[in-house]
């Protein structure tokens, strides 16, 4: 029978080490409450002995997981499913493991976010397009964890940042408006929260580009009508589903408005599939300017984001109101030097520029 290796435990350090478990965890947690040449026995000792503490002890002992949750209210499957996530989880990680925090990704069990946290080990969470008035704000709020918004309506007590959703899709449609497109579809990003219209919520990522499409449309007299606004989640096989069910429903745009690059992709691909060409029949315009936008064929115009930086400042926002948090909980006279960070611990609320990118995906409106 094979023999199963014991793992070393704090109690074989102590021995060995000939110091208290407590020594051996200050070693580890704490070092600056022991000389300096102990810590340094201890630790040599442990790694002899192929000795590391639990992490969940750890944990517990630190009073900190050294981890920041994302939070998205879609399932993990649609979030990953769009090109966007992958480049501003690329800017939340890079910030984070500078500060040494890992990362964990929460979305809905079940159906519920509030159910999803009791499962978590966080410090902060970074909520990506969690709208103001989801059902279950409240409960997450009542766990005291630090929060910064991203992507949604600005909530008075946590931090936020944002783009100019507004303004991008207003010059998005500009543009086309320019190259004489009167026939629009809008193609939205479904807001998460079950039965609800694209824009319902009116503080929304989506209903702010809508606000934008249809404030430049209306000033030259193009209406959007129900028919020509259609929803889905924002991945390429959204973007497909989407255009689909306006072209049954006798829509034939000239231009069309995707409020993200994977809605725009997918949009392209059943053009293709009726063997309509971009842009000589339709023009096609996204919203966010993923990496993969200008390798397609053509080349999408796009709104560009700083997608990567809204991650890098909501790290930034998130460690200001932790290490708030952290120096609140101080007992008097134990309080620690405040970070450089924790000066804006007051919630801030951040706004990203946006601009069009003109590439080939769009060109003057057909005449067929």
């Amino acid at each position: 029978m094979e023999q199963r290796t014991v793992r070393p435990r704090i109690d074989d350090v102590a021995r060995e080490a000939g110091v208290s478990k407590t020594a051996v965890s200050f070693a580890f947690n704490s070092p600056e409450r022991l000389a300096p040449e102990t810590a340094d026995r201890i630790r040599a000792v442990a790694e002899q002995l192929g000795y590391t503490p639990h992490p969940v002890a750890r944990m517990l002992s630190q009073g900190a997981t050294l981890t920041i949750g994302i939070l998205t209210p879609q399932p993990l499957s649609v979030v990953f499913a769009n090109p966007f996530f992958g480049t501003f989880a690329a800017g939340i990680g890079a910030a984070a493991e500078r500060a040494g925090y890992a990362l964990q990704f929460i979305s809905p069990l079940h159906g519920s976010l509030a159910g999803a946290m009791r499962h978590a080990t966080v410090d902060g969470l970074v909520a990506v397009g969690l709208s103001g008035d989801h059902p279950e704000v409240d409960q997450i709020r009542r766990t005291g964890v630090p929060v910064v918004l991203v992507d949604s309506a600005a909530v008075a007590d946590w931090s936020s940042v944002a783009v100019d959703d507004t303004g991008g899709a207003r010059a998005a449609a500009n543009h086309l408006l320019e190259l004489g497109h009167r026939d629009f579809l809008v193609i939205a990003v479904e807001p998460p929260t079950p039965a609800r219209t694209a824009d319902a919520d009116p503080n929304g990522v989506t209903a702010r580009r809508l606000a934008g499409y249809r404030e430049a449309l209306g000033a030259a007299g193009v209406e959007l009508d129900g028919d020509r606004i259609v929803a889905g989640p924002s991945t390429i096989d959204g973007g497909v589903v989407a255009f689909d069910r306006a072209w049954r429903a006798g829509v034939r745009p000239t231009g069309i408005l995707a409020m993200s690059d994977a809605l725009a992709i997918g949009a392209i691909g059943a053009l293709r599939g009726r063997d309509l060409r971009v842009p000589d029949d339709v023009s096609v315009v996204g919203f966010d300017d993923v990496e993969l936008a200008a390798y397609l064929r053509p080349p999408l115009t796009t709104v560009h984001q700083p997608i990567a930086r809204k991650g890098r400042e909501a790290i930034e926002l998130l460690l200001a109101a932790i290490d708030a948090r952290n120096a609140a909980a101080e007992p008097p006279g134990q309080a620690r030097p405040a970070a450089p960070a924790a000066s804006g611990a007051a919630p801030e609320h951040r706004i990203l520029p946006t601009h069009l990118v003109v590439r080939a995906s769009t060109g003057p409106a057909s005449r067929r």
